[in-house]
């Protein structure tokens, strides 16, 4: 099944983190795959260690799309496209029951991950579970999933000028 983490509250990544590891736990083999990010979020260390798991991301960090130049943009284009394939060529050969594509969602949205090739990959993927989070899915994503969950923002310390903390929000 397809599931979707979305909406502009905290706890995309951390649910499918959650997921990964019950996964994990059950004896289920994950990919755990990161777009935007370069590997330095503190669940990728323990996710490393984790039996069952297998980590992607592209150690390159590119930084903000709105901020990239278009040369940026197209590099960073083609490394995550790589990882996209990359991921998507190990589900295809039955090497994980569970993918997780972290923050997916959002590079489709700007057009860094190929929205069709990501449609086509989430029509294969019959033998596996199928993870997308981010932000703002659009009506073809979420006619795919099996399961959407939204989280909602009410509060966030960030609007108060307090920054991302290591271990809560990375």
């Amino acid at each position: 099944m397809i599931h979707i983490y979305c909406g502009n509250g905290k706890g995309k990544t951390t649910a499918a983190v959650g997921l990964a590891v019950r996964a994990a736990g059950a004896g289920k083999k994950v990919l755990f795959v990161q777009f935007f990010k370069n590997g330095v979020s503190s669940e990728i260390r323990v996710l490393q260690k984790t039996e069952n798991v297998h980590v992607l991301f592209e150690p390159k960090y590119y930084g903000r799309v709105s901020n990239m130049t278009p040369g940026e943009r197209e590099e960073s284009k083609k490394a995550y496209m790589r990882l996209f394939e990359e991921c998507a060529a190990l589900v295809q050969a039955g090497q994980a029951d569970l993918a997780v594509l972290d923050e997916a969602v959002s590079a489709c949205n700007h057009g860094i991950l190929e929205e069709e090739k990501v449609l086509a990959f989430l029509d294969g993927a019959r033998d596996a579970e199928i993870v997308l989070t981010g932000r703002d899915p659009d009506e073809r994503l979420l006619n795919r999933a099996d399961y959407v969950t939204e989280m909602v923002k009410r509060k966030h310390p960030y609007d108060g000028g307090i920054p991302a903390r290591k271990g809560i929000e990375f």
